[in-house]
């Protein structure tokens, strides 16, 4: 099951590329969740009406979380992916665990060990190699892809969105909270998407069958399928464990990536994303055998 997430989620940054193509970012992140929302609205009634009173103590929070993970992340990965490439863009995604980490030191409260901060050097420094291109000269004349930088943005929006639902994975139900910040997050995206269209002078939408099947798979695969498929995975393995598993992510949207566009693999991609997934092993790495038995049943999406 985590497998089969993080296969979906790196499939993800390649259906995103080509996503671009047809929708501006804005009102194709407005879509996805439209068509999450559609779908888990069936099974949803029960689930809201027992956990109504929690959700609206907390509504605050779940604006957050939705401005956050649901519109910020998104939008600003699609943003990025017109600028950059769905290989790089993975390789600097990958990173989200290190940005979880600093974010816990200041949100919560937890301490940032020496492994940990080594393990953060090692990956920036990896990060740094992958936008640059390998080469000092690009580094220093800062001719760097601003879509990268867009992703380190967005990275950053879902550490917030991942750190902030540990804190209150305890309180919040976790199917209906997310289906709640879905919903906030399809009012925030709505109007945004519109002044996109009318004073950005976004292009207008292209649907075809193909765009239609690149909607389909971001809204219930990625949205959906990939949720519920590392959450059950969680649930077994445990969190800890678990968290070894988002460095297949990288990997998968590569091999998606050259399988279906035109994309190729340079030496640089392939170096800088070894040194980043290797920064956010050491990262874990020591956190992995002294959280395995406290986490084991505790996951906070």
């Amino acid at each position: 099951m985590l497998i089969l997430a993080n296969m979906i989620w790196g499939g993800n940054f390649v259906i995103g590329r080509m996503g671009v193509d047809y929708f501006p970012p804005v009102f194709f992140s407005l879509m996805r969740w439209i068509i999450a929302f559609l779908v888990l609205t069936p099974f949803m009634r029960k689930q809201l009406k027992n956990d109504w009173v929690t959700l609206r103590d907390h509504k605050r929070i779940l604006l957050l979380l939705a401005v956050t993970g649901v519109a910020g992340y998104n939008t600003i990965i699609y943003f990025a992916l017109q600028y950059t490439t769905s290989i790089n863009a993975s390789v600097v995604n990958s990173t989200t665990p290190l940005f979880i980490a600093l974010l816990a030191v200041f949100i919560l409260k937890e301490k940032l060990l020496a492994h940990q901060a080594a393990g953060i050097i090692l990956s920036v420094f990896g990060i740094l190699f992958v936008i640059s291109k390998g080469s000092i000269e690009v580094f220093l004349s800062w001719k760097i892809n601003a879509g990268d930088f867009y992703v380190l943005a967005a990275v950053f929006m879902w550490a917030l969105y991942s750190v902030i639902g540990k804190k209150y994975a305890d309180i919040l139900p976790l199917l209906s909270a997310f289906y709640v910040s879905v919903f906030l997050g399809i009012l925030l995206l709505a109007p945004l998407s519109l002044f996109e269209y009318i004073w950005m002078e976004a292009v207008k939408p292209v649907f075809t069958l193909s765009s239609i099947g690149i909607l389909l798979y971001v809204g219930f695969l990625a949205s959906i399928m990939a949720f519920l498929s590392w959450n059950f995975g969680v649930r077994i393995i445990g969190a800890a464990k678990a968290g070894v598993f988002l460095n297949l992510l990288p990997v998968f949207a590569i091999i998606f990536a050259l399988w279906f566009t035109q994309e190729k693999l340079y030496f640089y991609q392939t170096i800088g994303g070894g040194i980043v997934i290797l920064g956010v092993i050491i990262s874990s790495m020591k956190s992995l055998s002294l959280m395995n038995h406290s986490e084991e049943s505790n996951f906070s999406a």
